[in-house]
């Protein structure tokens, strides 16, 4: 029996030792959860005592529901401006003592897998989201790049370039937009920072086409904001959803003048011009039938290119004879359409 109870002690304090579930959350997946950096979560644990009670094999750090519960007051103060020393004080009185069910928020005690979704969101309206939004969010909130960063690569890892830019990308950046629209410009640093950092990750994932072996090759897709127009995010989302099709492009960004415009458009034949308009102020359909009546090569032979309006400022506006999606996989489907079913220029 001593040999027994010997035996249950040594497998009682193995199952405590083992890096399993009940032993907690590996630093990885806490910061994905807390949209932190893994560097950020080891600086805090050495500077300020902020660290897991539990140790794997290796010294590997287990986050136990306790410590989850400190970090995120951690994270809710450094988001509102605390100073990370008075944060970490702060955070550790308000948990002390108190039981994980006590201080840990309902939902938070496992890992979150990639397609659950939270209201939650730190400081900004984020609404029904994925559970990526939240950490995200929380990190453009804190102006912590490298945890910005690593969120925004972990989402199209994860998810593909199309749904992290539908599901992840424009949710949080909205809700930065709606929260610097309430409260003047205390945020625009965020959005700013975030907008840039989302603006690298969509550019890490277009790559430029080889030129083409065989002759002749389809005209590219066009992309340009209108005059007036400078919010080119969602255009370099196309961008980049094109390239991983094989398709070609010509990126030019945010207010594009009409006479460069047109210019472009009789130098390069493309096979469609995708508009983008943010705002029913900058949306102009005399610039968008200028666009589709243009055209080029030798006469009897003249090409004229599809062109697709794309934002919120063209809603309620007679785009007869345009393409109008309403999303990014829409757009990419209209446009990969017409190469597929090698549609001559103009006859969509």
């Amino acid at each position: 029996m001593e040999e027994n109870a010997s035996g249950a002690h040594a497998e009682a304090r193995s199952e405590a030792a083992s890096p399993d579930a009940r032993a907690g959350l590996t630093t990885g997946a806490l910061a994905r959860r807390l949209g932190v950096a893994p560097t950020t979560l080891r600086s805090w644990d050495r500077r300020y005592g902020i660290g897991p009670e539990v140790r794997g094999a290796g010294r590997h750090r287990r986050w136990t529901p306790q410590d989850v519960a400190v970090l995120e007051a951690m994270c809710r103060l450094t988001s509102a401006g605390v100073p990370p020393a008075e944060a970490a004080r702060t955070a550790r009185r308000g948990t002390a003592g108190a039981t994980p069910d006590a201080v840990v928020p309902s939902g938070t005690k496992a890992a979150p897998t990639g397609g659950s979704r939270t209201r939650a969101g730190g400081t900004l309206p984020l609404g029904d989201v994925r559970q990526e939004c939240r950490g995200l969010a929380r990190a453009a909130v804190r102006l912590d790049a490298p945890a910005v960063e690593q969120q925004l690569a972990s989402a199209v890892e994860d998810h593909g370039l199309v749904v992290a830019w539908q599901e992840v990308m424009v949710p949080t950046l909205h809700a930065v937009g709606r929260k610097w629209a309430s409260s003047g410009d205390r945020y625009v640093e965020v959005e700013h920072l975030l907008s840039w950092h989302v603006s690298g990750a969509l550019r890490r994932h277009t790559r430029p086409l080889a030129a083409p072996v065989t002759a002749p090759a389809p005209g590219p897709t066009l992309l340009a904001c209108v005059p007036g127009e400078q919010h080119s995010l969602p255009l370099e989302a196309l961008n980049a959803g094109l390239c991983e099709l094989g398709l070609p492009t010509r990126m030019f960004g945010g207010a594009v003048p009409m006479e460069a415009l047109t210019a472009a458009v009789t130098r390069i034949g493309p096979t469609a011009v995708a508009l983008w308009a943010q705002s029913r102020s900058a949306a102009s359909l005399p610039l968008a039938r200028h666009i589709a009546d243009a055209q080029w090569g030798v006469r009897g032979a003249r090409g004229r290119p599809v062109v697709l309006l794309g934002g919120p400022g063209w809603l309620g506006r007679p785009g007869t004879g345009m393409l109008r999606p309403t999303s990014l996989t829409e757009a990419l489907d209209m446009l990969s359409g017409l190469y597929a079913d090698g549609a001559p220029a103009g006859s969509w």
